[in-house]
């Protein structure tokens, strides 16, 4: 169902498997010539993180292309899930794909940050043809031990801010450091789509008990890796984008994910760690330009 339409997307809700009401933006038209561009976001983010990305995509290119950016279970204006077992990659992917068949779409470019890269991976396990060409933000079959325990440290203990100007100050505060790059705005935006205010309280937009998830992880060990799923991806056409202080995807995970497959291109984002904020810089315009090559090759 196609709900209530805002002038620059519209809503999109549809059922999962087994019975939730799950939530899509859709910007642009679909055009037969061209892929649509299906955006993942990571663990406890959601579709409006590419917003202005996809306003670009759809709207600001020379060839315009319909974007669909989803919210998985538990986020954003998806509901919850009484079984915080289902909130794993498996799971949101068969989402991802059930969204996309009620669109009626067969094939797409797909953007994955984070949590949303490993998805794509599981879909190439899942139904390969869906993908046609790759945007990787900040991940990669390789996630390093320390950036994922950071994260889980700062979900433990995120703060709650009385309103929009604390919010920003918060996560200035937190992640400051490894985003020297940002600026004023950019922190908004960031705040803008990670929270909600709920009956006069600003809270995060996801389930708490997606943090619970991680509560598990053993970060004494190695985790496990995904390079079968990603060599999988050999023959599709790939753009890596790692954070300059990136504490997730390390350089060498990088340098190896170029060996196993050789026509990936790469970019490193100055100034930015996990993940880049993919409207900022050139980045819009280097998404725009590979997507462009890869359609025509």
């Amino acid at each position: 169902m196609i709900a209530a339409h805002n002038q620059t997307y519209s809503d999109f809700f549809y059922q999962s498997a087994d019975g939730l009401r799950l939530h899509a933006r859709i910007y642009g038209q679909s055009r037969p010539d061209l892929w649509p561009v299906v955006c993942l976001p990571g663990l406890t983010r959601n579709a409006r993180d590419f917003h202005e990305l996809a306003l670009h995509l759809s709207q600001g290119s020379p060839n315009p292309r319909q974007v669909v950016a989803f919210d998985y279970r538990g986020r954003g204006q998806s509901d919850h899930d009484p079984n915080l077992h289902n909130y794993n990659v498996g799971i949101e992917a068969a989402d991802i794909l059930t969204g996309l068949s009620a669109l009626g779409i067969e094939q797409a470019a797909f953007i994955g940050t984070s949590r949303g890269g490993l998805i794509i991976n599981v879909l190439g396990a899942m139904q390969p043809s869906i993908l046609k060409a790759i945007i990787l933000n900040d991940i990669g079959p390789v996630i390093e031990v320390a950036g994922l325990a950071n994260i889980r440290s700062y979900l433990q203990r995120s703060p709650h801010p009385l309103g929009f100007a604390q919010a920003v100050a918060a996560q200035q505060a937190a992640h400051g450091a490894d985003f020297p790059a940002l600026g004023q705005h950019d922190w908004e935006r960031m705040v803008a789509a990670l929270y909600r205010e709920d009956n006069g309280q600003f809270l995060p937009d996801f389930d708490p008990a997606l943090v619970d998830t991680l509560a598990g992880i053993d970060f004494t060990q190695p985790l496990s890796t995904l390079w079968p799923q990603f060599d999988a991806l050999a023959q599709i056409p790939m753009l890596a984008i790692r954070g300059e202080h990136s504490r997730l995807l390390s350089v060498a995970t990088l340098e190896a994910m170029q060996r196993h497959h050789p026509g990936m291109e790469t970019v490193i984002v100055a100034g930015q760690g996990h993940a880049p904020f993919l409207e900022t810089g050139n980045l819009p315009q280097t998404i725009t330009a590979f997507l462009h090559r890869t359609q025509r090759a």
